[in-house]
Order: structure tokens, then C-alpha cells, then sequence
């Protein structure tokens, strides 16, 4: 296949198939064992093609490969099932795109697991709190609450955790997930059962993970971190399916709700980093082959394959752990600031998922149940109404799926679908997903005029390094909205609930 195929050559290997949704076919780039598919709306099917054009003139240089070629190339990996998605957020990422979705049947021995499949920030991911106040009650203590929520709960590049933690509590904390918080009075016993997997990967073995992690995450948990990391302050500002709020305690617009949005890290970053090294000796001796150098991979039955399974669901816990202590931090801020418990707020947690983890699930595939692993890079679980993997709250309702918006723009909650099971495998997007790389917003906006807008829409702000903000400016990313709209139409989830923030905390 030549190389760089002009703009039009490739265009012959797409197919738009109905109004969201388009095919990438075989010979789009070698060796595809399925399809791709990706989904988008009008205004996102435009910056996917900007992007792919960009890549033709460049004659392949420069830069990430664009999403639909990094989808592509996706589909060309060992035991791959059915197809490679792409969500409505989906941007360049390293070896697979953000919000790229992949299936790998674990009863196929060439079937692979690819740290590239997961990211760096492996578990990141987003928790909602209720509570029973209403944006009266907050508006006129505004700023004491977010600069409350701000001392509490530490923040920024290299903030250092809060949390009292020694490296045998570090271990213990990897391998128990939320289960360690609930020991140790960080989390209620009800957070557990609204947490995603209950808040702990059991395959879990600290043993799995190098000294240099550990060093890493020992003084970080508990911290917000920087990044697109955020805690937010935010009230309800739409309600599209009663019901299903109503499950999540959600009655009234207005509500106050709090989002954390975090990850493990540090230590996942390392997680991943030692894996790919180890990955990189074993596709040579294993004689596994890919079309990217960034997507290093295993077969999932190796001794890598089984050590990096092992070792980011230490990464997932610690993420699960990270949130709680948050959690614990963010309902001292409150209690302190209203002068009460955070029972007495209702301060319970809807539900917390993951954006970034490979996980053994059962799927119909070709009508039989098949046990795949699935790799959810920037996307996140949507399972239906009635799957048993969801808490009893949810039965009815289907699994709350949460859509953190950029700095200063809304989020969602959505629920899970049955369509969400048959064409993505119970997934759906994971939040806006970038427009612009972080270089390019560092120099096309000014964080002074970003902070002054978020002020102008009343929205009090703390920030520790107010010279990044430019990268999470709402410019830098593609509109929320454009991609929860695009998932509800195809489908793959439904809209519940939409929330805007009235604070912001920042690292």
C-alpha cells in the first residue's frame, strides 16, 4: 500500500453510512481484521476530515496520526472482535485515539491487551455527589465554598497528598481499592456500591508493580492533580428523563451537585511507561506485529500480558482511592462552610466511572456469549437497564454515565442502553474531547481573557497555575453538547440530566 495515498484515495475507504455514523473499510491501512466505524454529527464529521486532509499534505509527518487512521490501525491488532470505534470525542491520542473502543476475545491465544488501549492516566475518571441544597443556599457563600474546597483538597502539578500514608498502606490501599477507604474512614459504605467494578479490580497485585510507581503515587493520593483535572461546583440545569434522575436522587432544578474528575496519577503514568518497555522485548520475541510503534502490546495470556493486567488494576484502585479521598475532603469543605455534617447534606455519591481501563466483560458475539476484554481509552462503561453488573438503585434506570464538560461549559449524565450493548459494547463517550492541542491553545489564548469570561458567566474559579488554564480553555476542545447529542441520537445513550458549574477548583 503506497504510503501517503493522496486526500481522494482515501476518501474510497469510507462510507458514510447513515447520518452519525461512518465505516472505515479494510485496506484503509494494512492488515485491518475488521472494520472501523466512527461516530459524529455535521460540525465533528468536519474537524475528523480537517485533521485527515492535514495528514495527506504532510505526506505522514509531523505529529499523532489522525483519529481515523489511529482507529484504523487499531483494527489491525491481534484478536480483535466485530470492529474499532471511535466516539464523538475522539481526537490523536498515543497509539490508540482518545475515545477509541476495542474488543479482544480472550479465548483467541493471539488475542492482545495494549497499554496504548488504556493511556497514561489509567482509571481516570469522574464521580457526582449530590446534595440537598439548592444554587440559593450556595450562591450567597459561592466563593467561601470553592476556596474551602480549594484548602482542602490539594491541587496543581506536583501536589502532595493529605491522606496520612505509609508504603504499607500504599500496597494495601492497590490491592483493596475503596474497600481500603471504607477500612479506613475515608468513604461510606453506600460510595462502594455506586463506584464502577464496587470501587476495586480484584486482580489487583501490588507485587506486579516496580518500586519507581509506588515512589511516585506514595505522596500523591488524595490529589486532584492538574491537566483537564477538575472539582466542580454545579447545579442542575435540565432534566430530560425524570426517571431516571429521580433513581439518582435528582428532583429539582437548581440542585447542587459536586463533580471530581481525577485519576491515579503519577504512578499510573509509571504503570504504563514499565509495561510498554516490557511490551516493546515481547512482541519481538513473540513475533507480534502492528502498524505503530505506539501500540506496543501483549497477548493477553503472556507473562507481560497478565503482569500489566495486574498492574493497572493496582493503577484502577489507587484512581478509586484517589476519588474517595477527594470525596472525603470535598464533604469536610461542605460541612465546614454550612456548618453541619455531610449526612445531613445528603452529600451521597450517584455514581463514579471510569474513562481509562481494559476490563473482562461478557458479550454476545456472533450470538454466542464471549468473554473479551474491552479497552476504554477516553470512553466509558454505558451498561443497559437489568445488566447485573449495575447496583440495585440503577436496575430500572441503567448505569448513570457522567460527561464532564471543559473548564466553565456543562456536563452530563446520561444512562446505558441495550442499542450501547449491541453496537458499542455497553459504551458511549467520555466528555468533550480536544479540538486543539495543548501547544496550540498555550498560543492562541490568553489565561488572563480565559479567566475573566469564567468570572463574566459568574462562576467563581481557583486555580493553581492559572498559566495552563489556556490549554483546558472551552476553545480547546470539541462542544460537549455536539458529542452527548450525537450519542443520544445514535443511540448508545440517553440523556438524563445536564448540569452547569457555578465554581471551579483547578490544578
Amino acid at each position: 500500500m503506497p504510503e501517503n495515498r493522496s486526500y481522494n484515495d482515501e476518501l474510497n475507504f469510507l462510507d458514510k453510512i447513515d447520518a452519525h455514523t461512518w465505516r472505515i473499510k479494510k485496506g484503509f491501512v494494512p492488515n485491518m481484521k475488521v472494520d472501523g466505524f466512527f461516530y459524529v454529527d455535521d460540525l465533528l464529521e468536519k474537524l475528523m476530515f480537517d485533521e485527515l486532509r492535514q495528514h495527506s499534505r504532510a505526506a505522514g509527518f509531523g505529529g499523532f496520526l489522525p483519529a481515523m487512521k489511529q482507529i484504523a490501525n487499531v483494527a489491525a491488532l491481534p484478536g480483535i472482535v466485530k470492529k474499532s470505534v471511535g466516539l464523538p470525542d475522539v481526537h490523536a491520542g498515543y497509539g490508540f485515539a482518545i475515545g477509541n473502543l476495542a474488543a479482544f476475545d480472550m479465548s483467541n491465544p493471539e488475542a492482545v491487551v495494549s497499554p496504548g488501549g488504556v493511556g497514561f492516566d489509567i482509571n481516570c475518571g469522574v464521580r457526582l455527589l449530590r446534595t440537598n441544597l439548592d444554587e440559593r443556599d450556595v450562591q450567597p457563600v459561592k466563593d467561601e465554598l470553592a476556596q474551602a474546597m480549594f484548602d482542602h483538597i490539594p491541587v496543581g502539578v506536583g501536589s502532595k497528598g493529605v491522606i496520612p500514608m505509609g508504603a504499607r498502606d500504599l500496597e494495601e490501599a492497590l490491592e483493596m481499592g475503596v474497600d481500603w477507604s471504607l477500612r479506613e474512614g475515608y468513604a461510606w459504605a453506600e460510595d462502594k456500591e455506586h463506584c464502577e467494578e464496587y470501587g476495586r479490580m480484584l486482580n489487583a497485585d501490588q507485587s506486579a508493580v516496580g518500586s519507581k510507581a509506588k515512589k511516585r503515587g506514595l505522596p500523591q493520593l488524595g490529589t486532584l492533580g492538574a491537566g483537564n483535572h477538575y472539582a466542580e461546583i454545579q447545579v442542575v440545569d435540565e432534566i430530560f428523563d425524570d426517571y431516571a434522575s429521580r433513581r439518582m436522587g435528582i428532583d429539582h432544578k437548581g440542585q447542587v451537585v459536586v463533580m471530581i474528575h481525577s485519576g491515579s496519577r503519577g504512578f499510573g503514568h509509571q504503570v504504563a511507561t514499565d509495561a510498554l518497555v516490557a511490551m516493546e522485548k515481547a512482541m519481538k520475541r513473540d513475533k507480534v506485529l502492528t502498524n505503530d510503534r505506539q501500540l506496543a502490546c501483549a497477548r493477553i495470556s503472556s507473562p507481560e500480558g497478565q503482569e500489566y493486567l495486574k498492574g493497572m488494576a493496582c493503577a484502577a484502585n489507587f484512581a478509586w482511592v484517589n476519588r474517595s479521598s477527594m470525596t472525603f475532603l470535598s464533604r469536610q469543605a461542605f460541612a465546614k462552610v454550612f456548618n453541619t455534617t455531610p449526612d445531613d447534606l445528603d452529600m451521597q455519591l450517584i455514581y463514579d466511572v471510569s474513562h481509562n481501563i481494559a476490563k473482562m466483560e461478557e458479550h454476545i458475539v456472533d450470538g454466542k456469549q464471549t468473554t473479551l476484554l474491552v479497552h476504554r481509552k477516553g470512553s466509558t462503561r454505558a451498561f443497559p437497564p437489568h445488566h447485573p453488573l449495575i447496583p440495585v438503585d440503577y436496575q430500572l434506570s441503567g448505569q448513570p454515565v457522567l460527561i464532564g464538560g471543559t473548564m466553565g461549559t456543562c456536563s452530563y449524565v446520561l444512562t446505558g442502553t441495550e442499542k450501547g450493548m449491541e453496537q458499542t459494547f455497553g459504551t458511549t463517550c467520555h466528555g468533550a474531547g480536544r479540538a486543539w492541542s495543548r501547544a496550540k491553545s498555550r498560543r492562541n489564548l490568553d489565561y488572563q481573557e480565559v479567566l475573566d469570561r469564567l468570572a463574566e458567566k459568574g462562576i467563581s474559579i481557583r486555580v493553581a497555575s492559572p498559566k495552563l488554564v489556556m490549554e483546558e480553555a472551552p476553545e480547546s476542545y470539541k462542544n460537549v453538547t455536539d458529542v452527548v447529542n450525537t450519542c443520544h441520537a445514535v443511540g448508545i445513550s440517553k440523556k438524563a440530566i445536564k448540569l452547569r458549574p457555578i465554581a471551579v477548583i483547578k490544578g
